[in-house]
C-alpha cells in the first residue's frame, strides 16, 4: 500500500515543468498562513486550488489555537515574523469529528483534553445551542463558533499584536469548508487590527491609543 503513495509522487513529480522545483529550493514566500483541521478529506492546498510554495500550513485536530501549545505558537511565530505573511486563514469544516467529540458525554482519552476549549465555547453559547432543533444543527454551529474563537485568539496573541505594533498589516480571516459540497464560506468575521480586539488583550502603543479613544 504505501509503494502505491511512492508511485503516485514519481508521477507527480514527472508531471511538473522544468524549473519548477528549483524554484522552489531557493526560498518559500506564501502570503498565506492556514490553520485547519487534521481532517483527511479537507487537503489545505488542493480545496484552494494552490500550488507547493503557496500556502505556510498548520493543522490538528478541530483547527485549535491554544495559547499554551509552543507547536502552534511557533508556527504562528515563524509565519508572522520570519515569512511576514500578510494573512492568516483559520478554515474549520462542518462535520468536524473533534467539535463532534467535544459535545459528547463520552471517554475519548487523551484527546478529551485537547479538545476542552471547545467544550468552554459550547457552555458559553449554551443558550443558542440548546434551542436548536437538531443534534445536527447544533453541530454546524459550534463549528462556526469554533472558527470565530480560534480567530480572536489567533489576534490577541503577543505574536499578532507585537506585528501589528510595528506596522505589519496582517488580517486574520475565518472560513468554514462543506465536505459535502467542497466549498469553503467566508464567515465575514475578518479582524485586521488591535482595534478589533478587547482592550485587555492588547499591549503597548496600541493599548495606550485605545485608552485615550
Amino acid at each position: 500500500m504505501p509503494d502505491r503513495l511512492l508511485q503516485r509522487n514519481r508521477e507527480w513529480a514527472a508531471g511538473h515543468t522544468p524549473g519548477f522545483f528549483d524554484k522552489l529550493t531557493e526560498r518559500q514566500t506564501p502570503r498565506f498562513l492556514w490553520v485547519s483541521c487534521s481532517d483527511s478529506r479537507v487537503p489545505a492546498n488542493e480545496i484552494v486550488g494552490c500550488e507547493p510554495g503557496d500556502l505556510f500550513v498548520h493543522r490538528n485536530i478541530a483547527n485549535l489555537i491554544d495559547h499554551g501549545d509552543l507547536n502552534a505558537l511557533s508556527v504562528l511565530q515563524y509565519a508572522v515574523d520570519v515569512l511576514a505573511v500578510p494573512h492568516i486563514i483559520v478554515c474549520g469544516h462542518y462535520q468536524c469529528g473533534g467539535v463532534r467529540a467535544a459535545m459528547e458525554h463520552t471517554d475519548h482519552g487523551l484527546i478529551d483534553n485537547w479538545l476542552r476549549p471547545i467544550k468552554d465555547i459550547y457552555h458559553r453559547h449554551a443558550d443558542e445551542l440548546e434551542v436548536m432543533d437538531t443534534e445536527q444543527a447544533r453541530w454546524d454551529r459550534l463549528c462556526e463558533l469554533n472558527v470565530r474563537k480560534q480567530i480572536r485568539d489567533v489576534a490577541c496573541s503577543t505574536i499578532v499584536q507585537k506585528a501589528w505594533q510595528r506596522g505589519h498589516e496582517l488580517t486574520i480571516h475565518g472560513w468554514i469548508y462543506r465536505l459535502d459540497e467542497g466549498l469553503i464560506r467566508d464567515m465575514d468575521a475578518s479582524i485586521d487590527g488591535p482595534q478589533q480586539v478587547p482592550a485587555i488583550y492588547r499591549s503597548g502603543p496600541a493599548r495606550a491609543v485605545a485608552k485615550n479613544k
